[in-house]
């Protein structure tokens, strides 16, 4: 056996597939919205994306609170959902204040469906520590099953070399 590396890929495999797997996120957004922004059954989501990423448009006082990343609930309380081929908006309520957010999807870290146990979580480029603690969003109640029991979750991570 050698102990030689593999080569460096010419083809960007790692980014066609985080794009392929965002595109599962858009589909089913696009299909809520389809619906009417009705979701059906117990389906609710939990949908984690980073406040700062180019296209990002939340209020500022959301981006004070939560300056790296945070965590949305698209379950009983959202409205105007509009899904765009490059990203989703709609209005939520944080302490009983109305916002409407625009999410590229290039800025989700995590979609996950508790209701079904799935999960995607989203490779995030140039982070090279944990993001910083941040409050609950507020805009749902806490999440009473544990996404994270390694059910039906896709990790995609190719562990780049830098």
């Amino acid at each position: 056996m050698t102990d030689a590396l593999p080569p460096d890929s010419l083809i960007p495999y790692d980014e066609i597939v985080q794009e392929a797997l965002r595109a599962v996120v858009g589909r089913v957004l696009g299909e809520i919205e389809a619906a009417g922004g009705q979701l059906p059954g117990g389906h609710h989501f939990y949908i984690t994306f980073k406040t700062q990423a180019p296209g990002v448009d939340i209020p500022a006082h959301l981006i004070a609170r939560f300056p790296d990343e945070m965590t949305i609930v698209l379950e009983n309380r959202f409205w105007d959902l509009s899904v765009r081929p490059d990203g989703f908006s709609v209005g939520l309520s944080f302490n009983q204040v109305g916002s409407m957010l625009h999410i590229p999807f290039a800025a989700i870290t995590a979609f996950v469906d508790p209701s079904v146990d799935f999960g995607l979580q989203f490779q995030v480029d140039d982070v090279e520590q944990a993001p910083a603690p941040h409050e609950e969003a507020e805009n749902d109640p806490p999440l009473t099953r544990d996404p994270d029991d390694g059910s039906n979750v896709v990790t995609v991570d190719f562990g780049r070399k830098k």
